[in-house]
């Protein structure tokens, strides 16, 4: 056995201090030296065999075998390949070429690079020794933590923790399987940082954009550029996207849709966040609510939307939604104006507060307060409270209208057919032959019952003790067309979807 120490000093060069810096592979250890020339090349080499340990730069190697080439400061070596830089940078593999000028190793067969918790699995690779880079071309795969990591090209800072990956990219872990074209991956603070496509899918929520970040330990996600959160109950898009799993938190901002594909909602607006248990929302800034329906979808645009988890009397969960300030609400039957709303998911049930206002075909409806009854997606009824009063239009100055305490509207398919009026009953109703006006009925009574066909009145029936007069018709109008708390809004009403978001 020979165990050589020398450092071929005479190889090294100085640094500006005049103090030698080590440039010479440094044999440490063999069981056997043997030196010889090539045949082809008469290059000098010397054969290390058995047990060789080597060291350049503070870089320690070790092999069964290895050829020395002093002169070109290069070193080929065979079988039980480990090469350790620092505390924590092992590199194992069945071959090594290392040039000592450049400081590149090459590394090939069954080859492993650990450093901490980082484990690299791969055929082949290049490991830049002064830079602390490893790359490789040809598949690789990463255990990092709970997760898996492979793809077909990859670069490790081993400085910076963070690999950089290319090429048919994938993280596995217990709860989620993550694809992607290129990512970044911080073995450290294990957080994946996406730049292309990227989709990450599990039991319970699915996730899609083209950039943004994912903390794989603490499940917290900052997703842009056409990102997409379906969390098997909504699917909520945005420009960007903030998701935190274990709390059941997110935040949207900007182009915010969220559709809830089981009660067949679609909520939109520019900022949104939302709570998983108990299970909440709220929208704002260009806020829109649309239920869908096959016949007519509604749609309602307000301030700021939201939706809670309420309970009633035998904790029964329901959904309760409001909106508030500048309620607007268009459907092909139905339009509607308001300062605030609710909505309850128990009784299907539209509350109106604050100036109400609902359009019906040629009808206008106004009260202090209103509800709307819905079943299977289109209205039943409605219900106006204190003040009641509708309106339709005639011409330009004639109105008929119909006042009383309270008023219940009936629909059928979406169409309103008649409307009972309980209470201080006042009419107002234009007797008309073809495009004729022939007569004007004024009316008071306790109950009025009004059949509607087409949007028009029909029929108008009084009960308990009505009192009335019926004049010819007037060509100019005056105090007496006019029932007391008279308005025609028809300049608010919403005429199609996009006049939800016209200011008053």
């Amino acid at each position: 056995m020979l165990v050589l120490t020398a450092s071929f000093l005479e190889g090294q060069n100085a640094d500006q201090t005049g103090k030698p810096t080590k440039r010479k592979i440094e044999v440490l250890h063999a069981d056997e030296v043997i030196d010889v020339s090539e045949r082809s090349t008469g290059r000098k080499l010397t054969r290390l065999l058995g047990n060789v340990s080597l060291l350049h730069n503070e870089v320690y190697m070790k092999c069964d075998s290895a050829h020395l080439y002093q002169g070109m400061n290069q070193i080929w070596a065979y079988r039980k390949i480990h090469l350790q830089q620092g505390d924590t940078l092992n590199l194992f593999s069945d071959y090594l070429f290392y040039d000592g000028t450049s400081e590149i190793a090459i590394v090939k067969g069954n080859v492993e690079l650990i450093d901490k918790e980082t484990h690299l699995f791969t055929d082949s690779a290049e490991y830049d020794v002064a830079r602390r880079i490893a790359r490789y071309n040809n598949n690789g795969r990463i255990i990092n933590g709970e997760n898996t990591l492979t793809s077909r090209i990859g670069i490790y800072y081993v400085s910076q923790n963070l690999f950089n990956f290319k090429d048919s990219v994938k993280i596995v872990n217990p709860d989620y399987i993550m694809t992607a074209d290129t990512m970044d991956y911080n073995t450290d603070s294990e957080t994946a940082f996406f730049t292309g496509p990227t989709v990450l899918e599990g039991d319970s929520i699915y996730i899609y954009c083209e950039k943004g970040w994912y903390d794989t330990k603490t499940d917290l996600s900052r997703l842009w550029k056409n990102a997409v959160i379906d969390n098997r109950k909504q699917i909520i898009h945005g420009d960007s996207l903030y998701y935190d799993k274990p709390g059941g938190y997110g935040e949207a901002f900007g182009n915010v849709n969220i559709a809830d594909t089981t009660n067949s909602i679609v909520i939109r607006g520019n900022y949104a966040w939302y709570y998983r248990d108990p299970e909440q929302f709220l929208v704002t800034d260009r806020a829109l609510f649309i239920q869908i329906s096959k016949g007519d979808s509604l749609f309602l645009h307000a301030d700021t939307i939201s939706a809670i988890t309420a309970y009633d009397t035998i904790s029964n969960a329901f959904r309760l939604m409001r909106a508030w300030y500048g309620c607007r609400v268009f459907s092909e039957d139905l339009q509607a104006k308001c300062d605030s709303l609710s909505y309850s998911y128990q009784d299907s049930v539209i509350r109106l507060y604050t100036n109400p206002v609902i359009w019906s075909e040629e009808n206008q409806l106004t009260a202090d307060s209103m509800a709307v009854f819905t079943r299977n997606s289109q209205t039943d009824r409605l219900e106006l409270y204190n003040s009641a009063f509708v309106t339709s239009q005639i011409d330009d100055i004639r109105f008929n209208q119909v006042k009383g305490r309270m008023l219940t509207g009936y629909f059928e398919n979406n169409e309103l057919y008649k409307i009972n009026i309980d209470g201080n009953g006042e009419t107002i109703y234009f007797l008309v032959d073809g495009d004729e006006v022939v007569g004007v009925n004024r009316a008071k009574c306790s109950r009025i019952e009004i059949f509607v066909d087409d949007g028009k009145i029909i029929e108008i029936y009084e009960y308990q003790n009505p009192s009335g007069i019926l004049d010819p018709p007037q060509q100019n109008l005056d105090g007496d067309l006019r029932l007391d708390g008279f308005e025609w809004l028809d300049g608010l009403r919403p005429k199609k979807m996009s006049d939800v978001f016209k200011k008053p």
